[in-house]
């Protein structure tokens, strides 16, 4: 009877926390175990092939990623929550991409910092949670620690993992943030749902660099959000020319996707765009001064990238531009940059017809 007592106790509190995710801005919650043997193992196999780059922490922290009590002892569940952010009244996407004298934005980036908001909220659902069973233990996550969080959304029953390697939903498509509460309670799990993808290839026909290398599999050394966000170094002029207009990742992938036709616009006016930074043209953006750029894209996911970065991926793009001359005279006023980096891109660019 105490056994039947708890679990009934259990389903009731997953009931409210949806209730209470609901309330506070999140569009579904889901509970999974924290059994991620299969994750791991694939984990494993797409290091050991070296598709993760120079991204060397997702080595570093060994099982920490795939085992949740190795990182947060005590965990038994893994409460995760997604939040739409596809921006409302933002320029068309594909309008920006096919215009050269322009420069695409990944629209998850438009707004404001998404691991901030995310995570007071996260922060404020655990509390609900302890203020009605009592102190537990928990610690709250959002892209911030070595956590598997599409496996576990995966696992948690909020979409399944498609071919380009996003969290896919039936209903809401793939423009979402996830985040996820490491928990000592033993609430009960919510049922995973299975891969809709079918036969479809289309996000693997239309990725730019075709980093796609199988269905499920990305090489994260040919994807443009890799290049444009996580490298920090010389873009390989290889993949110059095939990333266009795209300065700060890529959405492509998703963009041709059949599932976002169902996808929500975001009730959350701090993922809307700011600065016009949904459909910027290169010419001004490559002018921006450090200060500009550390002002205008205060509180932005942009801003980690740094200055220089920034400077590297427009000049990429102007490279790609029809050669008018505004984007010449932005090349070469910066022909001279203090830094190397931005030196060789400009001197790319220059170089292109």
């Amino acid at each position: 009877m105490v056994e039947r007592n708890t679990a009934l106790t259990m389903k009731g509190l997953l009931t409210k926390a949806q209730q209470w995710a609901q309330s506070l801005g999140f569009q579904q919650l889901g509970v999974s175990d924290i059994n991620l043997s299969t994750a791991e193992a694939e984990l494993s196999s797409w290091i050991k092939a070296g598709f993760h780059g120079e991204m060397e922490y997702m080595e570093r922290h060994g099982t920490k990623r795939s085992r949740p009590e190795e990182l947060v002892p005590g965990t038994l569940r893994v409460i995760t929550v997604r939040m739409d952010y596809w921006p409302d009244g933002a320029e068309d996407a594909w309008s920006v991409i096919n215009d050269d004298q322009k420069g695409f934005v990944s629209r998850y980036a438009l707004g404001r910092d998404y691991h901030k908001l995310m995570r007071k909220r996260l922060v404020k659902l655990a509390t609900f949670i302890e203020n009605d069973i009592g102190d537990t233990g928990y610690r709250v996550f959002c892209d911030s620690a070595p956590v598997m969080e599409k496996a576990l959304a995966q696992k948690a029953g909020l979409g399944w993992i498609g071919k380009h390697s996003n969290v896919l939903s039936r209903e809401h498509g793939s423009y979402f943030f996830l985040g996820e509460i490491y928990t000592d309670i033993p609430l009960p799990v919510t049922e995973a749902i299975s891969d809709h993808c079918g036969s479809c290839t289309a996000c693997i026909d239309i990725c730019p660099t075709q980093a796609i290398v199988a269905p499920y599999q990305v090489d994260a050394r040919r994807c443009i959000s890799y290049l444009t966000i996580e490298l920090r170094g010389s873009i390989p002029v290889e993949f110059r020319s095939m990333m266009g207009n795209r300065i700060y990742g890529c959405d492509d992938c998703q963009l041709i996707c059949p599932w976002n036709k169902f996808s929500q616009v975001t009730a959350e006016s701090d993922y809307l765009p700011r600065h016009g930074l949904d459909s910027p043209q290169l010419v001004e953006l490559f002018d921006w001064t450090e200060n500009e750029f550390l002002t205008r894209l205060e509180g932005s996911p942009i801003r980690r990238i740094g200055y220089e970065c920034w400077l590297r991926n427009i000049a990429i793009a102007l490279g790609n531009a029809e050669k008018t001359p505004q984007v010449i005279a932005a090349l070469a006023g910066r022909e001279h940059h203090e830094s190397e980096l931005v030196r060789e891109h400009v001197s790319w660019a220059l170089a292109q017809n």
